[in-house]
């Protein structure tokens, strides 16, 4: 399907590896204009030279303060913003019933804030280009999944019910905004592989018991929804939560 992105530009939190990288390849193969964001400049300089023609704008969205600056530098980058794919975000915490006060600050402002703070940050640019957001979400935002961390989960909750409750005020500026809610993805640095490393059997089990198709999924995979979801051709798609899990949720 042609998914008529060539010539828009985009920013891509999160893209310096994994899933946000996998996205900013993604749009680059459509003809889009790139900008990928991280904290650590030097992981950022290293993603960008394998990626030809992305611009590197490097910043921590969970502050506003620099959300507002990466924002204002990708679109002095690139004359204009049209796409927003917020994918800063961890599911590494403490166990279920460990959680702090600083643990609960420290998750939300990757999970949420991050989103939050670079939303607001591009309203302007967006409403602009009547754009759209995708934010990368994940499948323990929509039910229990057993062993996750709460704060986490309660995280990616909050943003679905956020991405759910700005549809309609960002609806009347002309741009859209969905979420993908991803389950398990394996990437080098991920969650999985180090699970795959530390028992494969295990892994192995899990996906046949929990996961309908019993894989693991790919960032490409995510990477493609979200090409989709940022394109016209889901122009009537907005505040929705469009899971991608391999068939892991029942509810």
């Amino acid at each position: 399907m042609e998914l008529e992105l060539a010539g828009k530009t985009a920013l891509v939190t999160g893209s310096s590896r994994g899933i946000g990288r996998a996205i900013a390849e993604m749009l680059l193969a459509e003809g889009c204009r790139v900008a990928i964001n991280g904290r650590n400049a030097d992981a950022l300089a290293a993603a960008a030279a394998g990626m030809p023609g992305a611009a590197a704008v490097a910043g921590d969205v969970t502050r506003p303060a620099e959300a507002q600056r990466v924002v204002t530098e990708t679109t002095a980058a690139l004359g204009r913003l049209d796409i927003l794919v917020c994918n800063v975000g961890s599911g590494r915490s403490v166990p279920p019933g460990d959680e702090t006060h600083e643990e609960w600050n420290r998750v939300f402002a990757l999970n949420l804030w991050s989103t939050t703070n670079t939303v607001e940050a591009a309203r302007e640019a967006l409403a602009a280009s009547r754009g759209t957001i995708v934010c990368v979400s994940s499948i323990c935002g929509l039910e229990v999944v057993p062993g996750a961390p709460v704060t986490y989960s309660a995280a990616k909750a909050a943003l679905h019910a956020y991405v759910r409750g700005i549809a309609r005020p960002l609806g009347k500026m002309g741009i859209r905004i969905n979420a993908v809610a991803p389950g398990n993805i394996l990437f080098d640095g991920s969650i999985w592989s180090t699970k795959l490393a530390e028992d494969a059997g295990a892994v192995r089990k899990m996906l046949d018991r929990d996961v309908a198709l019993a894989r693991l999924g790919t960032p490409r995979e995510v990477a493609e929804l979200v090409a989709y979801l940022a394109s016209p051709r889901a122009g009537f798609a907005t505040g929705g939560v469009w899971t991608l899990d391999g068939g892991q949720v029942h509810s």
